[in-house]
Parts: C-alpha cells; structure tokens; sequence
C-alpha cells in the first residue's frame, strides 16, 4: 500500500510534465507483468485439463486445446464444449487431401483467461487501476481539464448500477443447475420369454452416479437389484455393485444372487431332440478388486463361492436322456481367479468409439472346499467405430475353454451372455467355445434407436476337435429397436429377436449387448 501511495503522489498533476511520460511507462510495465502472470496461470490450466484427458483414455492436443476421444459428461463437467463427431481432418491445412469419414468425439476448450476480483483485488490490480487512474489524471492536467480542481489524484467515480455490465448466469440455467442430480436411476420390468425357462418377468432397479463427487476422471459407478419369476416355478433375486474409485485407479465389483431355476437339458448324439427337465437351487457370491497398472490396464484377484442342489423335475420318467453326475447332490464350489481387461471405451453404457479388451481365469480347487476341480479361461474383445454423429459399427470377438473336471454347468455355454442370440442355453455347451458378431446401431431423435447384428460361433467337444470335427457351427442374425431410459448417461433398454440354426429367441435387457 504504501507503494501505491508513493505512486499517486507521482502522479499529482502538479508534478512536472515528465510525469504523464512515467506513468504511460508504469501502466506498460503493469500490463507487461500481469499479462506474465495471466499466461503461467493460463499453462497450468492447460496441463491440467491435459493430465485430466489423458487419464479419461483421451488425446491431447496442445496445440489447439483440444481432447479427442472424450466422454461427454467429462467435457461438460469440465467446461469444455463437447462435438460428438467432430472430423477426423479438421486440422488439416490442404483441404484437398483425402479424409476418412471417421467421427471423433472432441472436447474443446476455450481460452482461459482469469477474472479480476472486484471485491477483493489484488496488489497487482490496484497497482495497475492506480497506474491507468493517474496517466488520465495527468492528461486532464495538461489540458486544463476538469480534474484541475483538486480531485486531479482521484480515480473516477464507479460507474452506475444502471450502466455497469455484469455477466450473470440465466435463470433458466441456474435452476437446470441446482436441480442436476449427482446420478441417474434406472428402474424397468423386463418381460422374458425363453424357451429354457419360459415366460415372466425381471423387475431391476439400478443407480448410476460419480462415486466421489470430485472425481471427475473415473468413469460412473452402478449398484442395482434386480429379480426373476417365470411361469415355469422359476424364483430367484441378486444385487450388485461396480465402484470406480481414486480417479480410476481401482475396481471393486461385487455381486450376490440367490434363487431356484427349472430348465431342460437338451440330449446330443442319439439323444438328440430329448429334453431333461432340471431344478437347480442356491446361491452365488463373486467379488473383485482390480488397479489400474500400466498401459490404461486393470489387473486384480476374484473369489467365488456358491452352492447347489441340482434334482430332476417331478412327473418326469418317460424318454430321458442320461442324468448328468451331481443330480441328487449338494455341490459347493469354491474358485480363486484373476481378471485383466483394458478398456479405452467413451462410454460403457453405449460405447461409440474405443475398445475394450478383458481376459478372465478361474480356479475351482478341492482345496478351497470345492467338489470340483477345474479351470475356466474367458477372453473378450469388443471395438467400436463411430459412422456418423448417429450411426455406431460394433465388433465383438470371444472365447472359452475349460480344463480339468467341470460339472456339465462348468463348461462353456452357447447362448449366454449374449454369446449368442438366438440359441436357447442349455442345448450346445462342451470344453471350447467361439463367438464372433458385429452390430450396427442407429440413434433416432425421441430418445428412440435401432439395432441390427449377425454372428456366427460355435462349440468344440475337446481337444482332439480343435480342426473343428464333429463340431455345431452355430450362426445367427437379428435386431431390434432400443429406448433410452437414461439420457445422461446414454443407457438404453434393449429388446432384440434373433433366429439361429433351429431355434430363436426374444431378450429384453438395460443396456447393450456388449
């Protein structure tokens, strides 16, 4: 202050001439230095921003302040403005170039520069008002001005309420942001018609939220409910959870189900076309840890424990296949796992570019109280184009093996997990699997979509048919049309239809396929 104080004393209009001289020179040095300032913190901003797109998966650009690949509701939290399918060659300085028709999701961000505090400024701001104060006070001098009349060392009176401009945020706005939820929740009953454990309902209730509300860099976490009751006598309940926590650096799942499920059997070989009606009761727990490490990779531990009793429906005495071993027998299995997957997805709901690749492996022991003794090996990998702002292509590839002593349920399934549509569960299942199947989705405006998919797989016996001997080579095709019952989060209820070799099917489900 005292500083100021000398300079306004400078500035008197009854100092000499060379004074407007040294104040135009002060009012120089001030703005040379602030703009200093302005710029380290305008750098810092940036690296920030750079930091927080490169740990979403996404692809800085310096050079024009720009964060490809990025997740709308990352962009919008960050202040950023999002273009769903910006061009893949906008920078590009020969606009006769040849361009991929390619979308890439783009964050832009404007040039920050910051605000002066009125109520509170800075040193270097009252320097700078007093410097701009005293080089019009000399001027007036000069002139023989108004300001002669002692007021010369004065700043000029503020401007009135009526004239000042003051950036406000809309009503309209400020209301949409107070009445902004921190998550989404996701509540619908799913009809079910399946030709395994026929026709009912799956009521699920789910919630979609941020776990920690200043994590603006891990993706959203889910926990839900969900039910199960067909016409069959089928009951059963389970609940969930998918926690993203410390900016991305951990994955914690968890989920519990507990329930009877009555489904055929189906006969192979010479039993072909027979059907033996199962009842399978108990209950399931699976739990996950995971870090992310290196590379945007996750590796963690997995434990599983469950129990079943597994008996033949009643009434049922006439043409039977041969009953499976474990019929009649409380089973407890018991598994140590790992699970690694590397997922570059936008959005895990409804993933428009990225991809997502996952390897799981599973050990059953008698050791860890199990009756059987197996391994069971999964890899997953699933890629997505953006076609247009509106028009997404999806690829997914999958296998599966098993080794050791299984129980017929042990092995690798055809038909589910969406692995696939078309086939009833239950009917092709043995030692290996394969899948493969793209999907074309189409967004419509009201929230309304499109989807179309083929696919083609199959299941192999054991390791002598690795060539695919004696095998079922299983392919499908078939869509359906898709709500968004989530806008925030792009979540979509899915009813597809699908016809394989010689059966179909009709699913309902939150979310995509895959």
């Amino acid at each position: 202050m005292v500083l100021i104080h000398g300079m306004t004393g400078i500035l008197s209009p009854n100092r000499p001439p060379v004074s407007s001289l040294a104040a135009v020179m002060g009012v120089v040095l001030t703005v040379v230095i602030s703009t200093m300032a302005m710029a380290q913190q305008q750098q810092g901003h940036t690296d920030d921003l750079a930091k927080a797109c490169q740990s979403k998966n996404g692809k800085w650009l310096e050079k024009y302040s720009e964060c490809e690949n990025a997740e709308r509701q990352w962009c919008a939290t960050t202040g950023g403005r999002f273009d769903e399918c910006a061009s893949a060659c906008r920078h590009n300085p020969d606009p006769t170039a040849p361009c991929t028709m390619q979308c890439v999701p783009l964050c832009i961000f404007p040039a920050r520069e910051p605000q002066p505090d009125a109520k509170n400024p800075s040193s270097l701001d009252q320097a700078k008002g007093v410097l701009e104060g005293g080089v019009v006070a000399a001027a007036n001098a000069k002139s023989g001005g108004p300001q002669d009349n002692g007021t010369a060392g004065q700043s000029p009176p503020p401007a009135s309420p009526a004239t000042e401009t003051k950036a406000e945020p809309q009503k309209g706005e400020s209301k949409e942001a107070k009445k902004e939820s921190r998550g989404s929740i996701v509540v619908a009953p799913l009809p079910l018609v399946s030709p395994a454990i026929g026709s009912g309902i799956v009521p699920v209730a789910g919630y979609i939220f941020p776990f920690s509300k200043n994590d603006k860099v891990s993706p959203p976490s889910t926990v839900g409910a969900g039910g199960l009751i067909t016409n069959n006598g089928t009951r059963g309940w389970g609940v969930g959870a998918d926690l993203y926590l410390k900016e991305n650096t951990y994955e914690i799942t968890a989920l519990y189900g507990k329930g009877n499920i009555n489904y055929n059997l189906y006969g192979s070989g010479p039993f072909d076309g027979l059907k033996l009606p199962l009842i399978q009761s108990g209950s399931l727990f699976r739990g996950e840890v995971l870090r992310r490490l290196w590379w945007k990779i996750f590796v963690g531990p997995r434990f599983w424990t469950g129990q079943s009793f597994l008996t033949l429906a009643p009434n049922s005495i006439e043409n039977l296949p041969p009953l499976p071993p474990g019929v009649g027998i409380h089973n407890h299995m018991r598994a140590l796992g790992l699970r690694m997957i590397r997922d570059t997805r936008l959005n895990q709901f409804f993933p428009t570019a990225g991809e997502k690749l996952q390897f799981t492996a599973d050990f059953f022991m008698q050791s860890l109280g199990s009756k059987y003794s197996f391994q069971s090996y999964k890899l997953t990998f699933n890629q997505y184009h953006s076609l247009s702002k509106n028009q997404v292509l999806a690829y997914d590839l999958f296998g599966c093996a098993t080794s050791g002593q299984p129980p017929f349920y042990g092995n690798c399934i055809y038909g589910t997990s969406n692995e696939l549509r078309g086939y009833v569960a239950g009917k092709y299942f043995d030692r290996y699997m394969f899948a493969a199947q793209v999907e074309y989705r189409l967004t419509l405006p009201y929230g309304i979509g499109l989807a179309g998919f083929t696919g083609v797989g199959g299941v192999v016996p054991g390791s002598t048919q690795l060539l695919f001997k004696n095998s079922h080579f299983l392919p499908d095709v078939g869509g359906g049309p898709r709500y968004e019952l989530s806008k925030k989060y792009h979540v979509n209820l899915r009813a597809d239809i699908a016809k394989g070799v010689d059966s179909w099917t009709w699913s309902v489900g939150i979310g995509e396929a895959f």
